[in-house]
């Protein structure tokens, strides 16, 4: 072995730990960068002079750098619900203004001023729009980036939901004379929002038997103003010995326990026409309309419930991320409907992403295509809301790994010096 080949080896040395202590470096600037995943240098031995067995060889070193790009970093709370972190396998899908797409652990999102989900180094997180279903709005679920589209909330409205169902749970009393009505109101939403009242009459027209008519829809703010044509009545109702609804039937006599409406015709707002179903109750069961004789013995019936949907119009009161990657849009009237779903890329070697700045990556040809899957499905993990992922940065590891390549690289420095003396000994020899 030469001192040509020592003083080699002493370089390699030396721009080994060089390399070592740049990507410490760059670990611990990095411990508080979101989605951030810790790098490391891997060290290789390099044969300079192979070959005879009889001699001295030198060996150098040569060092790459591995970024451990599936590691999960700890999740922690946070103050936006925005904020997402993912728990276990996948990417989310981001662009940049330039419309280039890239791949991020790093969830602190926030709407800009155009109401994009945009994380703090400025890519926008992207999803697909879906109906009120959860189903996607295009009907097909995307399977390439392509298919994806910038998640933007400025595009929330307020919302008005019209009444499609009524369940009515009464008591009719058994003890009313034949002639004798009741009524019962209620509130129903046109597909403008719209708040009216259709008046449920009942009268009794037989034993065991009563008729339903529906009254015209007026305005419940006064009362008075008519709103529009109900149909669908009269239904005969009647009861078996026990106080057992036992059916349902139109004016034809179709039976129609299960399957009874209330239309309305000619909103005088504008609105779409109503079709409205009506649970009245199980043959043979107590569970909508029954008939026993009354709480007081007065004949008087007994009203328990007239539950229906619909609302009336109101504004956006707050946005929610589930596990499953579904962005939801709660209204101030109590309804939430589904509006956006994001999605996760995950790829057979995440490690071989090309890593950027910005904590993103980008597919190569080690990483292998990605699979676009939806949040806990596929072998992706599931998204919290209002959690950040941290760098998987140890500051005390990356410390230990510090005193060690600063103790390595003052070796190799003090080989150099002590080759260099000996080349001063070796000329003063021969001079």
């Amino acid at each position: 072995m030469s001192l040509s080949s020592a003083l080699n080896s002493a370089v390699l040395g030396l721009n080994a730990q060089s390399t070592s202590l740049g990507v410490i470096s760059g670990n611990i600037s990095n411990s508080g960068t979101v989605g951030y995943k810790d790098s490391a240098a891997s060290f290789s031995s390099l044969v300079t002079t192979p070959g005879s067995s009889t001699q001295g060889y030198a060996n150098g070193v040569t060092t790459t750098t591995l970024t451990n790009i599936s590691s999960q970093g700890l999740v922690q709370s946070d103050s936006d619900v925005t904020s997402l972190a993912i728990s276990g396998d996948g990417f989310f899908v981001v662009t940049d203004e330039s419309g280039d797409v890239y791949y991020t652990r790093a969830g602190d999102f926030d709407t800009d001023d155009e109401g994009n989900l945009v994380n703090s180094s400025g890519y926008y997180l992207m999803g697909y729009a879906v109906d009120e279903n959860g189903d996607p709005a295009t009907g097909t679920v995307p399977s390439s980036t392509s298919a994806l589209s910038t998640i933007n909330l400025n595009e929330l409205t307020g919302t008005a939901d019209a009444t499609s169902s009524i369940a009515t749970v009464m008591n009719l009393p058994a003890d009313a004379e034949v002639g004798d009505s009741f009524s019962v109101d209620v509130e129903v939403f046109d597909s403008l929002g719209t708040s009216n009242t259709v008046t449920y009459s009942y009268e009794k027209t037989a034993t065991n038997e009563w008729e339903l008519t529906y009254g015209d829809p007026v305005l419940t703010s006064d009362g008075t103003t008519v709103t529009g044509t109900s149909s669908g009545g009269p239904l005969t109702i009647a009861f078996d010995g026990n106080g057992n609804l036992t059916g349902v039937t139109d004016s034809t006599g179709t039976d129609v326990t299960d399957t009874s409406t209330l239309s309305i015709t000619g909103w005088t707002s504008g609105a779409n026409d109503s079709t409205i179903t009506n649970d009245l109750g199980t043959a043979g069961s107590t569970d909508g309309l029954q008939q026993s004789s009354s709480k007081d013995g007065d004949g008087d019936m007994t009203l328990y419930s007239v539950t229906s949907d619909g609302s009336n119009y109101s504004e956006v009161d707050s946005i929610s991320v589930s596990a499953d990657g579904v962005v939801s849009v709660t209204f101030e009237n109590g309804s939430t409907r589904p509006i956006y779903q994001v999605v996760l890329a995950d790829f057979t070697n995440p490690n071989g992403l090309t890593a950027y700045s910005d904590t993103v990556f980008k597919q190569s040809n080690v990483s292998g295509d990605y699979v676009l899957n939806t949040p806990g499905n596929g072998g992706t993990g599931d998204i919290s809301s209002y959690s950040l992922e941290s760098s998987t940065v140890d500051t005390t590891t990356e410390f230990s790994k510090m005193i060690i390549a600063q103790q390595a690289y003052s070796a190799a420095a003090q080989v150099v010096s002590t080759t260099s003396d000996m080349y001063d000994t070796l000329l003063s020899a021969v001079n």
